[in-house]
């Protein structure tokens, strides 16, 4: 795992999406289409405005999300395919294949689809961040590290809950839903290579979390350094309870 951190979150965004777009067209070059997944929120923006303005070849890329509500109506702000629409597919002239995830209640069903999908196209390139209570995608502390299933249906955990009333997507913690589908964290981590953009100071407890604590079901997070291709890039705000000045670690 690698750790770079950057002045500010505008300088980190960029910094990730000029890793992605080397692993994404080296993916193509070598396979014609690269499959790749996203994490949606506000700490992802910066990375997005990034990376729709780089020269990818984006007919030649499929798109996944790493999660969604269920439950929720079509269009709702607080949806990963509305909020990738609107900050990033939008502005893609010509996208390879997108594939959301049905926020229908009968989720059984979208399991099986969403998992015989994900057999046939495992993830070249994964998009992720840390949560503030140290998830990854909706993979809540204690989180299922024996599920191996690409697809899962979780139960939210109340200070993620707050994390969503906190960044606007939801009025009150009992407007979130109960349930999501999420990648789980066997399947990120099977992902052939990790990138991580984490900015912000509320996130600095969970990246001191998944930097220092045992790599356990506790610390969702703590478990992507068992991979050597992740990297994981920090802004002052969000690594200031980890480094000082020194920009980049290995």
């Amino acid at each position: 795992m690698r750790i770079t951190i950057c002045e500010n979150k505008m300088e980190l965004g960029t910094q990730a999406a000029i890793l992605g777009r080397h692993h994404i067209k080296s993916t193509i070059l070598k396979k014609g289409r690269a499959n790749v997944a996203f994490v949606t929120g506000t700490s992802q923006l910066e990375m997005l405005k990034s990376l729709r303005g780089l020269d990818i070849d984006w007919s030649k890329v499929n798109v996944f999300l790493l999660d969604e509500f269920i439950g929720i109506p079509d269009g709702h702000k607080a949806s990963s395919e509305t909020f990738l629409k609107e900050n990033f597919l939008d502005f893609i002239p010509q996208i390879g294949s997108f594939h959301p995830i049905s926020r229908s209640k009968d989720y059984r069903k979208t399991l099986k689809e969403m998992n015989a999908l994900m057999n046939e196209n495992p993830i070249d390139v994964a998009f992720i961040c840390i949560g503030e209570n140290g998830h990854l995608a909706f993979n809540d502390p204690p989180a299922d590290f024996d599920a191996t299933d690409p697809y899962i249906v979780v139960n939210l955990e109340r200070r993620s809950k707050r994390q969503q009333v906190s960044e606007g997507w939801f009025d009150t913690i009992d407007d979130v839903p109960e349930k999501a589908i999420t990648m789980s964290v066997h399947e990120i981590l099977s992902s052939r290579i990790i990138i991580c953009a984490c900015p912000d100071q509320r996130k600095a407890k969970a990246v001191a979390s998944c930097i220092f604590d045992d790599i356990s079901p506790a610390s969702p997070c703590s478990s992507i350094r068992r991979r050597t291709e992740c990297t994981i890039f920090l802004d002052r705000q969000s690594s200031r309870l980890v480094f000082g000045d020194i920009r980049t670690y290995d």
